[in-house]
């Protein structure tokens, strides 16, 4: 609900931030940009003062949550022992076992194949984190329903543990799908999309999962479908932006923009980029009008999609599993 002026100084802020940035990546050596990092603490060093109280009350603790979201406290949410053993909690839709989803004798079947898949995976592994993941066994699979921008694609979470029930790595398979880009300029250099994202996260980012891999694997309909695979958590973290401030989203906005600038520094060419983007602000004020245009974009697509709970429900609910309806609604 900010008005337009503070949403202008927002978005000029994370464009002004992207071009400055690429500029001062460009004047770098190659090793010295390869190695360069924006964490938590410079972030509070370069904007913090800045920030008015409750919002830094607010980042430290979002620093927190994030720093206690390991795989110990994905057990103790998503977990209970059965049978003297850790399994998925079914949550429809948000978490649906495989004997719910399939029934007991095909859920066997495919919980018996787990281990080869996982084998499968590890090795798209360097060595060391290869022996890593083999330190820990199978114990559980299930589907698991994840964020707005892999709707429609399938996701699992596989429980692993190590040397006791308190040792556990929960791993998260996400299906790859082509990328949008590929219409327009043509098919990507991997042939296996899972590992098209793995590459592009470990280049673009400054700390990628350290078990980020790929896998590919038959569904039960006998498609063979892509996935990558990487830690369901391992202390990631993300801004809470309901609650900022107009001045903490102009501060979030700058760290944004480095950030997205470091990606593509380190993925294109700084110096041809930043020729590009020149030293003037032509290139902030056009972000700036591009955001509010793609902003009031989004506001007319959800309204085109309101309409009628009952009708929609009704038109869902004509067929398949009554979990993979809610998860489709």
């Amino acid at each position: 609900d900010f008005d337009a002026a503070r949403r202008r100084v927002v978005e000029l802020a994370a464009a002004r931030s992207y071009r400055e940035a690429m500029h001062s990546f460009a004047a770098m050596g190659t090793m010295d940009l390869w190695y360069t990092r924006l964490d938590v603490d410079e972030m509070l060093r370069r904007w913090g003062r800045e920030a008015a109280a409750e919002d830094a009350r607010n980042f430290r603790r979002a620093r927190r949550k994030a720093e206690s979201k390991d795989s110990l406290r994905a057990l103790s949410k998503l977990t209970r022992v059965v049978d003297g053993r850790p399994q998925f909690v079914s949550e429809p839709p948000l978490v649906v076992r495989l004997d719910e989803l399939f029934g007991p004798e095909e859920a066997a079947r495919f919980t018996g194949q787990v281990g080869t898949l996982v084998r499968s995976y590890t090795s798209t592994l360097s060595t060391d984190r290869r022996r890593l993941v083999e330190r820990f066994r199978f114990t559980d699979i299930a589907r698991k329903v994840v964020g707005v921008g892999s709707v429609g694609t399938r996701a699992w979470v596989v429980l692993m543990l190590g040397r006791d029930d308190d040792d556990p790595l929960l791993l998260q398979f996400k299906e790859a799908q082509p990328s949008v880009l590929e219409p327009y300029l043509g098919s990507s250099g991997y042939g296996h999309h899972g590992r098209r994202v793995v590459e592009g996260q470990r280049l673009m980012q400054a700390a990628s999962d350290v078990l980020l891999g790929w896998q590919r694997t038959a569904g039960f309909d006998g498609l063979s479908r892509d996935f990558y695979v990487r830690q369901l958590w391992d202390r990631k973290g993300s801004a809470v932006i309901e609650l900022m401030s107009p001045r903490a989203m102009r501060l979030y906005a700058a760290a944004c923009g480095w950030t997205l600038a470091r990606a593509h520094a380190r993925s294109g060419d700084a110096v041809a980029i930043a020729a590009y983007l020149g030293s003037g602000t032509t290139f902030d004020r056009m972000m700036a009008d591009f955001a509010e245009a793609y902003a009031d974009q989004n506001e007319h697509d959800h309204r085109s999609l309101r309409f009628d709970r009952g009708r929609w429900c009704g038109w869902i609910g004509l067929g398949g599993h009554p979990h993979a309806r809610i998860a489709s609604s």
